[in-house]
């Protein structure tokens, strides 16, 4: 039997932003290709706590003019194979950010999830929300705003003949074991050793299997969840660039990634709604 994830009581709707499954506008009317049919869950629902900011996460703070998890749901958000884009965000940002970000949602079409205590249980509610027609999962770090649209293209081509891919990068620093944090241990061979990135793209299915099945064991990414599964997941090389934001000062570096990135190869023109300086 084919498993689908229930719906989570705290994944609830409200009139104004669609916070649930039902989209308020389709975000993205350039789709003409039937298939494969992605849908995007960015994970913005962290609790920052190394950020330090007493002002915003570090997905809703302020880079280039937009917020951190804005650069994200764009790059996607534009793409004719994606049609769906789901952000989740922690229950206690709900009023703020229908305050600050109303706009950009509806104008979008952006469906927006409360997301839960855990990392694996925000996962999970955007989980619940994908559509059924959608035959693949990527599932993106909100704080991770440095992206290319080669990167996206390599990797949800290799989901597609692979099923399970990630952005990943080797290891170019040489690795020491620490058991006490003074002192080392040994030096790690780093040569089969990758830094995990995001996005992942699942096939859908197989992201509703597994989590149905391992769902409640402990796990940092989605393809630890697959190797739990032990399904296959196909390594595509990202970039050092793909930063995760995780202090203040990586807006400064992201800010100059951004500048050195190529632009967009998609011609479809941004709605002025999604630069919200205006709410800021």
């Amino acid at each position: 039997m084919r498993s689908k994830l229930p719906k989570r009581v705290d994944s609830v709707s409200t009139p104004k932003l669609n916070f649930g499954t039902a989209p308020l506008l389709h975000g993205n009317s350039m789709s003409h290709n039937p298939s494969p049919k992605f849908s995007v869950v960015i994970v913005a629902a962290g609790q920052s706590t190394r950020f330090h900011d007493p002002n915003f996460k570090k997905p809703f703070a302020t880079l280039d003019g937009r917020a951190v998890w804005l650069h994200s749901a764009d790059r996607f958000q534009k793409r004719p194979d994606v049609h769906q884009v789901i952000v989740v965000i922690p229950a206690d940002e709900r009023e703020s950010f229908t305050s600050k970000f109303g706009a950009n949602v509806t104008v979008l079409g952006i469906e927006v999830v409360i997301g839960g205590t855990q990392r694996a249980d925000s996962v999970r509610n955007g989980l619940a929300a994908v559509r059924d027609e959608s035959d693949f999962v990527a599932v993106h770090d909100a704080a991770r705003p440095c992206l290319a649209d080669a990167w996206i293209d390599r990797l949800f081509r290799a989901a597609v003949m692979h099923r399970c891919a990630i952005l990943a990068v080797p290891v170019s620093s040489t690795l020491k074991k620490s058991s006490d944090g003074k002192s080392i241990d040994s030096t790690v061979d780093r040569n089969q050793l990758w830094l995990a990135q995001t996005p992942q793209v699942f096939e859908r299915q197989l992201l509703l299997d597994a989590f149905a099945k391992f769902g409640d064991s402990s796990f940092t990414d989605e393809a630890q969840l697959m190797e739990m599964a032990r399904v296959p997941v196909h390594l595509v090389q990202g970039s050092p660039m793909n930063i995760k934001l995780t202090t203040q000062q990586d807006l400064a570096l992201a800010s100059a990634i951004l500048k050195a990135l190529p632009t967009s190869h998609f011609d479809a023109p941004l709605h002025p709604f999604t630069d919200d300086r205006i709410w800021r």
